[in-house]
């Protein structure tokens, strides 16, 4: 099976290249890249990537005015229609401005940027990002944020708990975080926005700089999901 993944490039994006390079080593075939000034997305995607950066400079607030670009209306209808999303650290901030996840965003406690690996606690195994994780596993990925601080009301909060919709939780306190979320699922699983760096962690210390191939399994997950659908 050719995969097909999409890797959305907005004015200040800087991780593009690195989502498609990491897709395209765990699938085998090279991502399509698409322009944030574009109206549609190609046809027949598997996988809509959203990457980390600093879309239009983080004026307003982060990810605010790339919720606005033309492609994002193209990636709302698909995501509506099934197609999974994956927004990573500043494409985590995008999805929230465009109401594809609830919560928000906030300056890291401490006001610093953060920069280091961390580690997550895998708390959900059930979705198609996520199904070859181990619950409650303790897994180590790259962080590097200055608007990572996600907050939602508790009423929001409660209703992320209980329904299984928090994917990833920092395991030590890394930036404020409301209830130490790091990742949340939609309402159907779908879609997921993550502040940490999968796609920085994809291959073992032995071959890479980085170190560390926890994030692996994440795009591991999406594509045996996608072939066994």
């Amino acid at each position: 099976m050719t995969f097909r993944a999409a890797v959305i490039t907005f004015p200040g994006s800087n991780c593009d290249r690195d989502m498609a390079m990491a897709l395209e080593q765990v699938s085998g075939a090279p991502a399509i890249r698409v322009w944030h000034g574009d109206a549609e997305l190609p046809e027949r995607l598997d996988l809509i990537a959203l990457p980390g950066g600093f879309s239009y400079g983080d004026y307003l607030r982060s990810g605010a005015m790339a919720s606005t670009s033309p492609i994002m209306r193209a990636v709302i209808a698909a995501a509506s229609r099934g197609v999974p999303v994956l927004g990573v650290c500043n494409g985590f901030q995008v999805l929230t401005e465009a109401r594809l996840l609830p919560g928000a965003l906030l300056r890291n406690a401490g006001q610093r940027f953060i920069c280091r690996t961390v580690a997550l606690t895998v708390e959900n195994t059930d979705s198609l990002f996520t199904s070859a994780y181990v619950r409650g596993e303790q897994i180590r990925i790259p962080v590097a944020h200055h608007d990572g601080n996600y907050f939602a009301d508790a009423e929001t909060l409660d209703r992320l708990e209980g329904e299984g919709r928090v994917a990833f939780r920092y395991a030590e306190p890394c930036n404020g975080s409301a209830r130490d979320i790091a990742g949340v699922l939609s309402a159907n699983g779908r879609v997921l926005g993550m502040m940490p760096h999968p796609e920085r962690a994809i291959e073992p210390a032995a071959v890479s700089a980085l170190g560390g191939s926890d994030g692996r399994r994440l795009f591991e997950s999406v594509f045996a999901a996608l072939a066994s659908a």
